[in-house]
């Protein structure tokens, strides 16, 4: 059977027990039509790039599918059905990655620490306020 890579994006106002009960229910649409989910994920509570039907936020949920096309036009057809889903995307792979995604490993960006001094900018001039004004005008009389 084909294998693919299932991402839906739930409302943000539902708690993560009934984002895990949707998943379950999508999950039994695939194995009642004969497939299987090999991976699970909740990515969590995301914030959106841009607004989907009033919401900022939206829980983010992968599901690795080793299906037929119809069994995943079905769960397609059932999420479009829910008003808990605002988008789905379905990717056919030719493998499916092995260990946590890239959504669920620690990123190196966040080992990167403190930039530090960028060197293409010369040496640094300390900040100016207003008061420096009066001092810099008493200077250049004497």
């Amino acid at each position: 059977m084909p294998l693919y890579e299932h991402v839906y994006l739930a409302r943000q106002d539902l708690s993560t027990q009934q984002v895990e009960e949707l998943t379950a229910t999508l999950t039994g649409v695939i194995t009642q039509n004969g497939g299987k989910v090999t991976k699970n994920e909740y990515w969590g509570l995301k914030s959106l790039s841009y607004r989907i039907a009033k919401n900022r936020k939206a829980h983010l949920t992968l599901l690795n599918v080793d299906a037929s096309a119809a069994a995943l036009n079905e769960v397609e057809r059932q999420e479009r059905i829910s008003e808990d889903v605002l988008r789905y995307l379905t990717i056919r792979v030719e493998a499916h990655e092995e260990g946590p995604s890239a959504m669920m490993r620690k990123s190196d960006r966040d080992d990167r620490g403190d930039r530090g001094d960028r060197g293409d900018r010369g040496p640094r001039r300390p900040r100016r306020d207003e008061g420096d004004d009066a001092i810099d005008a008493v200077t250049a009389e004497d």
